[in-house]
């Protein structure tokens, strides 16, 4: 799976709603009603990165809120697949 270059990271982003690029990755945090709240999120999340076999880091703090950060490790920065996950996650809001 090929590293994407910068135009195709902003491009990327530009169909995401909050997401950000810091270094090698992609995050977004997502702040929801409570705790029972976020793990449900969470679990949910677990579910689409299982389907497409890619799984982010995952972050709950403060009670209510996920910290997703994806990247491709194996590649050593984003691909494809980072963003194909990163749409399926924004769709479980």
């Amino acid at each position: 799976m090929a590293l994407l270059k910068n135009d195709e990271i902003k491009d990327g982003l530009s169909s995401l709603t909050g997401w950000n690029h810091e270094g090698k990755q992609i995050t977004k945090q997502f702040e929801l009603k409570d705790f029972k709240t976020a793990l449900s999120f969470v679990n949910k999340i677990g579910e689409k990165a299982e389907e497409i076999d890619h799984h982010p880091d995952i972050f709950i703090h403060s009670w209510n809120k996920v910290k997703i950060t994806i990247s491709t490790h194996s590649e050593g920065g984003l691909t494809k697949k980072d963003f194909q996950l990163a749409e399926k996650i924004q769709k479980l809001i």
